[in-house]
């Protein structure tokens, strides 16, 4: 399949998510309407907090689906539409704990309804939390509708049950990932490697790659091994991408990524390149500087240094590139046909590729 095909392929898949979530959310809000404008307010909030991503969940539950021959894809946009979904659930709570009020360039769920109480004149430690209280009901919406969505797939018997375990374990597991994610960063010894590893596992492999893939693959009525080793191969791919996340966060091109580099530097987040960091001899001299709200471009070019010079860097790219391999490796199996691996293939290049 040359590229035009795939462009065409994944562009069909997302106006099947969108067709679905744009009903979903058409109905809530004429049901919500029934209850007052101010929860007709809630909902279109929500609406565009969950509208304008990649749809990259939905794309995982929609290719594993097609490529093990399922062909109801209406069926299997409800399944990814519930994951996405979930995802805003997740992001909107995770904007709580962190005391983010932008998402995306634009103000989330918290910062809209703290903008509307500051505009009335509301003080802002007031407004705030009035923010974060409508984000946390606007999250829990979410979150429960995520299993309306996928009750809608028309799924029934032994594969609605199968969805639903998969659907309950992302949540379970990403859940104890956001825990330890804020262990951590009251911690006073930073965490390993390792730590962070199974954090990124649990928090975001699980219900971004993992459960997508696994959850497609039961849809499609696959094999129990052909839908292990989907999960072996999304826990693995997940991870990599994790970690080349965290790479451009400090490294990266802030033209291509749209993302700041010197936020993750400056917010003290704990990564990969940080665990291998703070075991090296240069770490002490800019050690005061990371985490700190006051991090100017300077001090973050020192950190960077430090990075490249102790390591680091070279560590976390290594360490990404064995983890893409071991998601390639978990596909070379009997269990899964060749169009499986034809279809993730270029998934696992993408990790490859950008790592330097």
């Amino acid at each position: 399949m040359d590229t035009h095909d795939l462009v065409a392929v994944s562009e069909r898949r997302q106006q099947h998510v969108e067709r679905v979530l744009t009903s979903f959310f058409s109905d809530s809000l004429y049901r919500a309407r029934a209850l007052g404008e101010p929860y007709a307010a809630l909902w279109e909030t929500l609406e565009r907090n969950a509208s304008g991503g990649k749809l990259f969940r939905p794309r995982m539950v929609m290719a594993a689906y097609e490529a093990l021959g399922g062909t109801d894809l209406d069926a299997a946009a409800h399944v990814g539409a519930s994951f996405e979904l979930l995802h805003t659930a997740l992001i909107v709570h995770d904007d709580v704990i962190d005391r983010d009020f932008v998402r995306r360039g634009g103000p989330n769920v918290s910062g809209s309804y703290r903008d509307i109480a500051t505009t009335a004149g509301i003080p802002l430690p007031t407004a705030e939390h009035r923010g974060m209280s409508v984000a946390v009901i606007a999250g829990d919406l979410a979150l429960f509708n995520s299993y309306r969505l996928l009750d809608r797939s028309g799924a029934e018997g032994v594969v609605r049950t199968r969805l639903h375990d998969i659907l309950d374990e992302a949540m379970f597991v990403s859940a104890a990932g956001e825990l330890y994610d804020v262990d951590f960063s009251i911690r006073a010894e930073p965490p390993t490697v390792d730590e962070i590893v199974d954090m990124e596992r649990l928090k975001t492999a699980g219900y971004s790659f993992e459960g997508p893939l696994q959850a497609g693959a039961v849809l499609a009525g696959a094999s129990g091994e052909a839908v292990d080793a989907l999960g072996m191969f999304g826990r693995s791919i997940g991870i990599a991408y994790q970690i080349v996340d965290d790479l451009l966060g400090v490294f990266g091109d802030e033209s291509d990524t749209g993302k700041t580099t010197i936020g993750d530097l400056r917010e003290g987040k704990r990564t990969v390149l940080l665990a291998h960091a703070v075991t090296q001899p240069g770490w002490e001299a800019v050690a005061p500087l990371f985490g700190s709200p006051e991090l100017t471009a300077e001090g973050a070019d020192r950190i960077r240094a430090v990075l490249e010079e102790g390591g680091s860097r070279r560590f976390a790219e290594a360490l990404a590139r064995d983890f893409a391999n071991r998601a390639w490796e978990a596909l070379v199996t009997d269990a899964l046909p060749e169009t499986v691996r034809q279809e993730f293939q270029p998934v696992v290049a993408s990790v490859l590729g950008r790592v330097r």
